[in-house]
């Protein structure tokens, strides 16, 4: 790193650093292939905890590929597979559940880390659906219909940190210093002031004109990386949906005067901190999304908005309270898996950690759905009884 800023005068953008820090394919944190995920690992998600979270959510993507026009290839796409779990988990629920669909689906893995993708391609060596790995310009030579999903994605694309200095905005940079024992260390400070034309996009977002309540210093993140990756992501299907699965405020909390310094989190061995220096590269770097922004730049790229809702609230939708009713039913089962199962759904609705992540639906092509469409599973009342 003190090379690469040494090489760039000693000062770059926030985002530039960010990408470094992750995507350097010899030593960035998701690059090279170091992070690992799960309880084990560097953090967990979702289908981490367990095969759970995946079967409530293969019935809403069968829905969506069930959509398209009978005996059509079909495609699941999945961008930042990860470790590959949540891809063989989907993979091996359709298989099980909805054969004739599982059929003529391939699975396709948009992962431009080459040390993640040699982990998913040894995890997904036993699929049961063909699985390919391509880029999205690869998939857009020869675009598929289907479902694409994006989960724990979009908030690893490096974000612009900007800085109130009390008059102005200006872009947050990363200092090489020489500490006085002659050491470098690295530095967050005020950058160039943001130009006339990049302050009208904050005027929706509640960020300009200036608010007086908005202290000197604060500090919160911009999303340039969502506008160009939906525009990829909308080229690379033909026909479908995409779902996006993220931590993501309105704008109105993300910018509020009392967050003083946005969303940017760093995770490493289950551990977190706000310092998104310490040891580059070792770290995974996350922000939040906000849920305009992101609906301003699918606009821009072609989807169309379908809704949005918590993940408890999706998963109850899906049927996440039937499954817990049946695990006390069950008989003759090993107790601790029962208990692991139950601690696992509960976790997955916990409005304190996962259940507070965004379902984000947005469909692309002929999947745009008319007023009388009916909405996704994930979006309509939980099921009674």
């Amino acid at each position: 790193m003190q090379q690469r800023l040494l090489a760039a005068g000693g000062s770059v953008d926030f985002r530039t650093y960010m990408e470094w820090v992750l995507h350097d394919p010899a030593w960035g944190a998701y690059g090279s292939g170091q992070l690992r995920v799960g309880p084990d690992g560097d953090f967990a998600t979702s289908p981490s905890l367990g095969p759970e979270f995946s079967a409530l959510l293969a019935p809403q993507i069968a829905q969506w590929l069930g959509q398209q026009p009978a005996e059509a290839p079909l495609a699941l796409v999945e961008t930042g597979p990860g470790e590959g779990t949540l891809a063989l988990q989907l993979a091996t629920a359709l298989a099980s559940g909805w054969p004739e669909l599982a059929a003529r689906t391939t699975l396709f893995l948009v992962e431009p880390n080459g040390g993640m993708a040699a982990r998913q391609r040894q995890l997904l060596a036993g699929c049961p659906l063909p699985c390919r790995w391509l880029s999205f310009p690869e998939l857009a030579a020869a675009p598929v219909r289907g479902v694409l999903l994006a989960h724990e994605v979009l908030d690893a694309l490096a974000v612009e940190r900007i800085m109130w200095d009390g008059t102005l905005w200006r872009r947050q940079a990363v200092v090489l210093h020489e500490g006085t024992d002659g050491q470098p260390s690295l530095r967050l400070e005020p950058g160039e002031t943001l130009e006339p034309t990049a302050l009208t996009p904050l005027e929706p977002l509640g960020l300009w004109p200036p608010n007086p309540q908005r202290p000197a210093g604060f500090t919160t993140e911009l999303h340039p990386g969502l506008a160009p990756w939906l525009m990829e992501a909308a080229a690379a299907l033909a026909a479908g949906q995409l779902l996006v699965i993220d931590y993501a405020l309105e704008a109105w909390r993300y910018y509020a005067p009392q967050r003083c310094n946005g969303t940017l989190m760093a995770y490493r061995q289950q551990r977190a901190t706000d310092d998104p220096l310490l040891d580059p590269g070792q770290w995974d770097l996350t922000a939040h999304l906000c849920l305009e922004s992101l609906q301003s730049a699918a606009a821009a790229a072609g989807w169309h908005w379908i809704g949005q809702r918590r993940q408890g609230e999706a998963l109850l939708a899906l049927g996440l309270a039937q499954r817990l009713h049946d695990l006390q039913r069950v008989h003759g089962a090993d107790l601790p898996d029962l208990l692991s199962r139950r601690e696992a759904l509960l976790r997955l609705v916990d409005p304190t950690t996962l259940g507070d992540f965004r379902w984000v639906a947005m469909a692309t092509g002929a999947a745009k759905p008319s007023e009388a469409s009916e909405p996704p599973s994930f979006l309509q009342d939980p099921p009674l009884g």
